[in-house]
């Protein structure tokens, strides 16, 4: 008998969580795929399938008069740069629908599936009265007849986010802040009516409330609209206590319930990424903001040169630090702030390093950009979780590893690799993780999560989505800042090593971390078969 493809002598890991075996295997994100049909950096981690749309934000719908008000709710929440929305977009559709279609006849290397965002959705119902207000009766109605166009087309979901992190450029709530819970309400109502359509909710403040009043009632109100409209509803667990505690609570009570409700967990934690490539703490500082503003040569020279250097080490070390919003750049922790060499725990932080050079730690920072000519990255956790924190929110059964936010915030964190330091760090490192979990954890439970049944497994009459890696050697690399965005504006980019292939929809797609040149992805609609490759 011949096969359209054959991986030999194999160690077969198949997603249901079942021991490894030695087997041969026979086989008969938001803006970013219309510059980029790889879907990179998910693409060179093993992921052939991602879920876009996430937190609220989407490209539809959107008029065609108002499709500033779209890029207003991403460009600063998001950090997506106008410029290279406005160079790598041709806007074609105006409703949700008709965008699935572009989407759908884009190349594509890897698969995506596609939310509705609640912030376009109010912009498209509301047009500029988005950002101010609540909605009229008229206006909801409106959100809710084309939020059901977009599910009978194939959406997957719906996403909002309550986030006081979300804020346009202009620092205003982006749209879905403004909105009253009522509005929310009605809108997961549609999905109920759909069947099978997730709800993603990004950050509920209330639920961090330090009155625990407020957070006991909030949670009710979540468990309440998952009981009552039978949908599948989902948030991020990536933050300190007491909101993680209140967050796992709230799982382990909706459940029982009889509600369908799962977080999403992160393998390493969300730290920013800092560099003078891209940012820095001390960029708002007057004496800083006028030298950042040089070419890189010049800020290189000025470096080198010692009063400038007096001067901007002076203003940082004496400086005081304002709040951040989002991914923004954090005031400095120089406790938390590593100095990434391998991307590993064992990452130096730049207060060890100023203890053991006997420096303060703004001069370490000068000194590695000196020495790295500007390169050195560093990193800081927004949110401080120590590993066994993260091991206990992975462990609930009611969490998905499934926290990358790949493809926003391109140049402030890099998160693609999320699942590859899962089975470096969590699988190899610490062996907290067998790999028949870890593999579990990253296929089938995410896909299973997110109404995807043809897919997640190696088992006869699924789709062909295979990674060939070896588990000895898999492990991210450190980010590189690029500049390869539509009008040369700047991301992070970050690959892997120890990926053999990856085989999606039954066609070799990389080998070796190199693109093949096979572009067999899909637009997986929701309740619709989502292409070939049996």
């Amino acid at each position: 008998m011949t096969h359209d493809l054959v991986i030999r002598n194999g160690t077969v890991v198949d997603g249901t969580g079942a021991e490894a075996r030695s087997a041969d295997v026979t086989i008969d994100m938001d803006a970013q795929f219309f510059w980029d049909p790889l879907g990179s950096s998910s693409c060179w981690h093993g992921v052939t399938s991602v879920v876009m749309g996430n937190c609220g934000f989407t490209l539809a719908p959107a008029r065609a008069s108002e499709r500033h008000l779209v890029v207003r709710n991403l460009e600063r929440a998001e950090d997506m740069s106008p410029e290279a929305l406005a160079a790598g977009i041709a806007w074609s559709w105006e409703s949700f629908p008709d965008f699935l279609d572009t989407l759908d006849a884009l190349p594509k290397a890897i698969n995506v599936a596609a939310n509705v965002g609640h912030s376009a959705l109010r912009t498209w119902a509301m047009g500029e009265r988005a950002f101010d207000g609540p909605a009229s009766d008229d206006e909801v109605t409106a959100m809710e007849q084309e939020l059901a166009r977009a599910l009978r087309a194939g959406a997957i979901g719906f996403t909002t986010s309550r986030s006081r992190n979300h804020q346009t450029s202009d620092d205003r709530p982006v749209a879905s802040r403004v909105a009253d819970w009522s509005e929310v309400c009605r809108l997961v109502h549609v999905l109920g009516s759909s069947g099978g359509a997730v709800f993603e909710l990004a950050v509920e403040p209330a639920l961090g409330d330090p009155d625990p009043a407020v957070r006991a009632a909030a949670a009710s109100r979540l468990r309440d609209l998952a009981l009552s409209t039978g949908v599948p509803t989902t948030f991020g667990v990536a933050a300190p206590h007491p909101q993680t505690s209140t967050l796992l609570g709230l799982l382990d009570e909706a459940n029982a319930a009889g509600a369908r409700m799962f977080g999403q967990s992160h393998s390493r934690g969300i730290s920013v990424i800092m560099s003078f490539g891209t940012h820095l703490p001390f960029d708002p500082l007057p004496v800083w903001r006028e030298f950042r503003g040089q070419a890189a040569e010049a800020q290189l020279a000025g470096l080198r040169d010692p009063r400038t250097r007096a001067a901007l080490r002076d203003a940082a070390v004496h400086a005081t630090f304002g709040p951040s919003i989002g991914a923004e750049v954090p005031p400095p922790n120089y406790e938390r702030m590593r100095v990434l060499q391998d991307g590993g725990s064992s990452d130096p932080t730049v207060a060890e390093l100023a203890r053991r050079w006997g420096s303060h730690p703004v001069d370490v920072i000068l000194d590695l950009a000196v020495t790295t000519e500007l390169r050195q990255l560093l990193a800081q956790p927004l949110t401080p979780l120590e590993p066994d924190d993260l091991l206990a929110i992975m462990r609930h059964p009611h969490t998905v590893m499934t926290f990358s936010d790949s493809g926003a915030h391109v140049s402030q964190i890099s998160d693609a690799s999320i699942q590859t330091h899962l089975l470096a760090y969590w699988v190899r490192g610490r062996g907290a993780f067998t790999l028949p979990e870890a593999v579990r954890m990253i296929t089938s439970t995410p896909a299973a999560a997110w109404g995807l049944t043809d897919r997640g497994r190696l088992a006869e009459g699924l789709r062909a989505d295979v990674a060939v890696w070896d588990p000895a050697t898999v492990a991210p690399t450190l980010p590189e800042l690029v500049h390869d965005l539509p009008a040369g504006a700047p991301r992070l980019r970050q690959k892997a090593v120890g990926f053999r292939a990856s085989v999606v929809n039954g066609a070799v797609t990389f080998e070796d971390g190199e693109h093949t040149g096979a572009l067999e992805g899909r637009l997986l609609r929701a309740g619709r078969a989502s292409g070939p490759g049996r």
